[in-house]
């Protein structure tokens, strides 16, 4: 709901893509020629993830210009934008396993937008989530999770934003992994960093979403 604008059927249309690149990419990756010294990435989220509204999402969303910074700091990893407009945590737990069909080294979990705007009960979203956590551990032991929070406006009520917010500290306690309190810090409410629709960050809103991203990513690698 980060955007509105997603039926069904272009929700499905675009998860098929996504599957399709990210087995692509484990088919690169993981081939004899490549397998010994790249890993990969997983970016999971929604459409801030994705890139929505973006002229180039494979070059200027979030996770693109993580790839940049990574082959700039000669660390072989690969990313994989797996983020899908419109996704929420139940999505996300539903879809998960078609992501872990190939090894992935580094998860970065950024849902739960769409479930706040939605005014989901984030004891709802937190079971999810650590639903997601627990099938990427089951599926990949030696992955290492980053889990990336949101924040909700005052408009969704004072009561409701708090819990939202303490949802993902307190999973990141729980499970003992890295954590990012909120993807759009620095981006968020500047009109100058985000679209029109005041929600998804443009080119610029990206660049600074990937280097809040790439501080905590960078130990991980």
């Amino acid at each position: 709901m980060l955007n509105g604008l997603f039926t069904p059927s272009t929700v499905g249309l675009k998860f098929a893509a996504i599957l399709s690149t990210v087995l692509a990419v484990g088919t690169l990756a993981f081939s004899p020629a490549h397998a010994a010294s790249l890993k990969t990435i997983v970016c999971f989220g929604d459409s801030l993830t994705a890139g929505y509204g973006l002229d180039d999402p494979d070059s200027q969303a979030y996770p693109a210009q993580l790839q940049a910074k990574i082959k700039e700091a000669g660390v072989p990893y690969h990313v994989v934008n797996a983020g899908l407009s419109g996704e929420t945590t139940a999505g996300g737990l539903r879809r998960v396993d078609w992501i872990l069909r190939q090894p992935v080294d580094v998860f970065v979990l950024a849902l739960g937008g769409n479930d706040g705007l939605r005014g989901i009960e984030p004891s709802v979203s937190a079971a999810n989530l650590q639903g997601i956590i627990d099938r990427v551990r089951t599926k990949n032991p030696t992955a290492k999770i980053l889990l990336v929070g949101m924040m909700m406006p005052p408009s969704m009520g004072e009561s409701y934003a708090k819990d939202f917010g303490a949802m993902y500290p307190a999973l990141a306690k729980k499970n003992k992994i890295e954590f990012v309190p909120f993807l759009l810090e620095g981006v968020g409410g500047h009109a100058e960093l985000n679209q029109p629709d005041q929600i998804h960050p443009t080119a610029a809103g990206h660049a600074i979403l990937a280097e809040t991203m790439w501080k905590a990513l960078r130990p991980l690698l």
